[in-house]
């Protein structure tokens, strides 16, 4: 278990102000100009050494994802892009990093763009957080007014500027590409990679999307070195982790724990067990509504990282873990998963705009037991057509949810097709 000396998002609850005063109290903005003063190649390296994967759902290392950025600046100026378009169901840990904490995520921008030569950063908020915007706008113009971004930040001699820019509400700007043809003005679709962003992002120049809680924990990494929190989880799952844990717990709550964590050891310890305990358990989503879910047996003994969760045929996510009783009808739980994905599909790309919507309405009829036992195999291999033929991971998203049901729970797609044909029978007999 994580001990309290170790968290880094230590006013993850609103317990304390979230003002530069209490921020720095707690911590931040201790140190930032020497660890500026000591390169940016200094700064990429510790990132790398720590392990830090991305913590917006795909893990990729977010060291050498900044290594990517070109090493000159030539005649494109490079950019940082905050991605704070938080709309998976399930995920709300960036929410609460950004009311509580938002120094944190302010300083992690300042030392994230100085190593990667950006003297400007974009954060994207989600349109729907109205509240969320005014704490951080707050917390950008306390930094302003203490000379901690802007020209010469910190005293560094580096100028940097920090923008604010609200989004409309629509999931698909969470994906990178979307996002940045969001920002530019247009609509929030996804772009064909190549080129990828860290060549032609944002204006066509040098660019790297991050996650919120991503670039949130890079100071305290170079405060406490990148051993400190490699020390935490797996290899190749290393530090510590926002979780988010909500459904049918006690006490649904976002906790800081380490990766790695046994998945039933972080329901009971932080969400108060399942209710009606842990037997009561039917299905657990892991990481946020976009992968698998996992039956009870698997979830007595998973561990919550990227690599346990990948070899059962799940994945960590955004580390959203939504928790099924056995009250749930998982049928109708996924349908209402798959409306949402057709709901949010940009409609670029013919198997995701055609295929969602028919996934769905086969899951509405399934869900009724108006559905022949053949289409289970059907809806599972449109599922497979649409996974990896999309330019973004909508495709994907879409059809995982469908993958796991089917993989896990087929016999509940069964059993509603068989109830439904023998009341149909015995109404056929009573008519005649």
């Amino acid at each position: 278990m994580l001990e309290d000396k170790d968290r880094i998002f230590t006013n993850l609850y609103g317990l304390q102000d979230p003002g530069l005063e209490a921020a720095k109290k707690r911590g931040a903005w201790n140190g930032t100009a020497a660890f500026m003063a000591l390169g940016d190649d200094w700064i990429v390296t510790q990132i790398k050494e720590s392990g830090l994967r991305g913590r917006g759902g795909a893990g990729f290392p977010t060291g050498l994802k900044w290594s990517f950025m070109p090493k000159e600046i030539g005649e494109r100026p490079h950019y940082l892009v905050v991605n704070a378009d938080e709309s998976e169901p399930g995920t709300c840990k960036d929410r609460d990093l950004m009311r509580h904490d938002p120094h944190l995520l302010i300083e992690g921008c300042l030392i994230a763009s100085f190593a990667m030569r950006a003297n400007a950063c974009y954060i994207y908020l989600r349109g729907e957080y109205i509240d969320e915007r005014i704490a951080l706008q707050k917390a950008i113009d306390e930094a302003y007014a203490a000379k901690l971004i802007g020209k010469n930040a910190c005293g560094s001699g580096y100028d940097f500027d920090l923008y604010l820019h609200h989004g409309a509400g629509a999931y698909i700007c969470g994906e990178e590409t979307a996002l940045l043809e969001s920002l530019e003005g247009k609509k929030g679709q996804p772009r064909l990679k190549p080129p990828f962003p860290a060549n032609a992002g944002l204006y066509g120049c040098p660019t790297t999307v991050n996650n919120v809680e991503s670039i949130a924990v890079t100071p305290t990494i170079l405060r406490r070195g990148s051993g400190w929190f490699s020390s935490f989880g797996r290899p190749g799952n290393a530090g510590t982790k926002v979780f988010c844990i909500s459904g049918h717990v006690n006490t649904p709550c976002n906790v800081e724990e380490e990766m790695s964590i046994p998945l039933k050891t972080l329901i009971e310890r932080h969400a108060g067990g399942v209710v009606g305990g842990w037997d009561n358990l039917k299905a657990i989503i892991p990481g946020g509504s976009s992968v698998p879910c996992l039956p009870r047996d698997i979830c007595d003994d998973v561990l919550m990282d990227f690599d346990a969760l990948k070899e059962h045929k799940s994945g960590l996510g955004t580390a959203a873990v939504i928790v099924m009783d056995q009250s749930t009808d998982m049928v109708r739980a996924i349908t209402r998963l798959a409306y949402f994905y057709k709901h949010e599909s940009c409609g670029q790309c013919t198997p995701c705009r055609e295929g969602t919507g028919w996934m769905w309405r086969v899951l509405t009829r399934m869900c009724e037991g108006k559905a022949d036992m053949a289409e289970i195999d059907m809806l599972l291999d449109v599922s497979q057509e649409i996974e990896g033929h999309t330019i973004c991971a909508l495709g994907d998203a879409a059809a995982w949810p469908v993958q796991g049901l089917i993989r896990h729970f087929r016999h509940e797609i069964e059993d509603k097709i068989n109830t439904y044909r023998a009341d149909k029978s015995v109404h056929a007999m009573a008519a005649e």
